[in-house]
């Protein structure tokens, strides 16, 4: 597959894993509780797009020539999907910080969109 193809498959996994993210904060800052409806929805969507997201990410790596030895840019994007992967349980543990919560993920997704782009080391 192509490199834009990869481009592609990585976005759709991490639209996929900021939608479900941020519907957890936003059900969980307007006083919801930790079971409800749309959780097992919400958990499918995530973990699917974290999957997807993954898959893309090392394709796009492959593409890039980066079969061995990955660069740092790159061990600093799978902290931040290991990040991603684990904020809904601090979601739904800790919703007092659901807003706080809210910025940090924007900042942190902006992180790795620049990671992503400039490849800085």
């Amino acid at each position: 597959m192509s490199y834009s193809v990869y481009k592609v498959i990585h976005l759709i996994g991490v639209f996929m894993v900021l939608i479900s993210i941020g519907a957890a904060i936003i059900h969980m800052a307007n006083g919801g509780e930790k079971q409800h409806p749309s959780k097992k929805f919400l958990g499918m969507t995530h973990g699917i797009g974290l999957l997807i997201s993954l898959v893309g990410g090392f394709g796009l790596a492959a593409r890039l020539g980066l079969v061995t030895g990955l660069p740092g840019w790159i061990y600093a994007k799978l902290a931040i999907w290991l990040f991603f992967g684990g904020i809904t349980a601090v979601i739904y543990k800790k919703p007092q910080l659901s807003k706080l919560l809210w910025f940090v993920l924007i900042a942190v997704a902006g992180l790795a969109a620049y990671l992503a782009q400039y490849k800085p080391f």
